[in-house]
């Protein structure tokens, strides 16, 4: 199902002894378009400190309760390596982090997330051969060799805000569309589906949906993303309405509107080759 990242603000995340605390913003991939983290204010308990949460580390969602738990203790969360929410995060802090918590990689492997395309995959040992502690961490026999580890360290970060891209302004092929007004993600796999696009300035009240394979390029210095639609294929698109969930035969109608094949036939297959893996 796809959940606006909007709303996903203000949920729990509960520990297996306690609250950590509520979600504030994400941190999500710009290349892959995948939520990487949720940025957690502890509260008072740990005197309001941000704190990482990996998707990997999720179980089943409450989404009645608004409750999101997972596989780790408030001691061990207490203890994390300490990253400043408000920099840039580097690779090097990423790894850190991943490997206090004792989980692989995800950019290591053809799937999104490492040889998987689950979150809950880098925790079942899956290409990996891992075993998961009482506590929820997981001791893999093998991450990465040293040479790899060096080269993924180097690598340039492409983690972003989800609250950062909010009003980024929206360009199609000949001219502004709008701006984004905010993210839907696949609550499965935590892949950014869609951005919807407020078109107010040109059309009142109307919202559209972009997939991020239609974009051509996002200048971050500029907060602009450009898209290869034109504003009249935008315009005659059909509108999305934030009031009603949006379904398959939904998703359908706005991909054959831009002549677009839907993502979920090459992600079976993709899926169905990881798993052979």
């Amino acid at each position: 199902m796809l959940r606006s990242m909007k709303d996903l603000e203000g949920y729990a995340i509960a520990a297996i002894d306690g609250t950590i605390g509520h979600v504030k913003d994400v941190y999500f991939d710009d290349e892959a378009w995948v939520v990487r983290y949720l940025i957690v204010d502890t509260g008072a308990w740990l005197s309001s400190r941000k704190v990482l949460i990996s998707p990997v580390a999720i179980g089943q969602p409450n989404w009645t309760e608004r409750l999101l738990p997972v596989s780790i203790t408030m001691e061990r969360v207490k203890n994390s390596p300490d990253i400043d929410t408000q920099q840039p995060v580097s690779r090097h802090q990423e790894s850190q982090y991943l490997e206090y918590y004792g989980y692989p990689y995800y950019w290591v492997g053809i799937g999104v997330w490492g040889q998987g395309a689950y979150p809950s995959m880098m925790l079942t040992g899956l290409g990996y051969g891992g075993s998961a502690t009482q506590d929820g961490q997981v001791e893999p026999e093998h991450i990465l060799t040293d040479a790899e580890a060096r080269q993924r360290h180097d690598h340039d970060p492409h983690l972003r805000s989800c609250k950062e891209v909010m009003d980024y302004h929206v360009h199609a092929t000949d001219g502004d569309i709008g701006h984004v007004q905010g993210l839907l993600v696949d609550d499965e796999n935590w892949k950014i589906r869609y951005l919807i696009v407020n078109t107010s300035n040109w059309w009142l009240g109307h919202e559209v949906l972009i997939a991020p394979q239609w974009i051509r390029d996002v200048t971050w210095t500029d907060a602009k993303v450009s898209v290869n639609l034109t504003r009249q294929a935008l315009k005659d698109a059909p509108p999305y309405e934030s009031a009603t969930q949006l379904d398959r035969k939904e998703e359908a109608r706005v991909y054959n509107h831009h002549g677009r094949a839907g993502y979920w036939a090459d992600e079976m297959i993709r899926e169905s080759a990881a798993s052979r893996q």
